[in-house]
């Protein structure tokens, strides 16, 4: 009799052995069987847990928000990557982007020099790296602008920060929690108890 599969994984898959360096940015693309929306820092996969509803309507809610505000020469997408370097491939829940580096539907990465703000969405088996290691990197990597979403009770707060170009630090520049309102990376006000509502309201 065959032993049950142990944590939903299905018995015949082979996780894939890391080389001795650890994995490369350009290995997410060519890794076999791995799950939606996995992560590379510091060369080790990053798996990601099952989302729960906040961070599915609060991806929603700003999405939709920054689309509708996002000026001519910048574009919204969510969950793609951004190839810091060779050992760094983080996945922001939602980025902004010049949209000349959009190379069509096949992209599956972009280069930081061309992200103007980074969004994450705090889960509970993100928060370090959400407070500590990815806006390091992506502020090491010159990316303009980082939200941070946490849940505070049963509404969002988001925590903005600019990077300050001498250093490649971020600045904190406010902590959100009914409306967003900002000028970095561009001109935005967003309705954060927007969350509880089933359908957009226009600004």
């Amino acid at each position: 009799m065959s032993a049950a599969p142990e944590h939903g994984l299905e018995p015949r898959y082979q996780w894939p052995i890391p080389p001795a360096e650890g994995w490369t940015a350009d290995d997410l693309d060519r890794i076999p069987g791995l799950p939606p929306h996995t992560e590379l820092i510091d060369g080790s996969l990053v798996l990601m847990s099952p989302q729960r509803k906040f961070h599915t309507r609060m991806m929603w809610l700003l999405e939709y928000a920054l689309l509708s505000q996002v000026p001519d020469g910048l574009d919204v997408d969510r969950e793609m990557t951004i190839k810091i370097d060779r050992k760094n491939r983080p996945e922001p829940d939602l980025i902004v982007y010049r949209a000349e580096a959009d190379t069509g539907l096949e992209q599956t990465w972009y280069d930081p020099e061309d992200v103007v703000l980074a969004v994450e969405v705090v889960s509970e088996d993100s928060v370090e790296r959400d407070r500590e290691v990815k806006p390091r990197k992506y502020a090491a990597a010159g990316v303009r602008c980082y939200w941070r979403v946490e849940k505070e009770g049963d509404h969002p707060v988001v925590y903005s920060y600019e990077l300050d170009p001498a250093t490649r630090v971020y600045v904190p520049t406010g902590i959100h929690r009914e409306r967003l309102e900002l000028k970095q990376p561009f001109l935005i006000s967003i309705d954060l108890t927007g969350i509880n509502r089933r359908r957009p309201v226009e600004e």
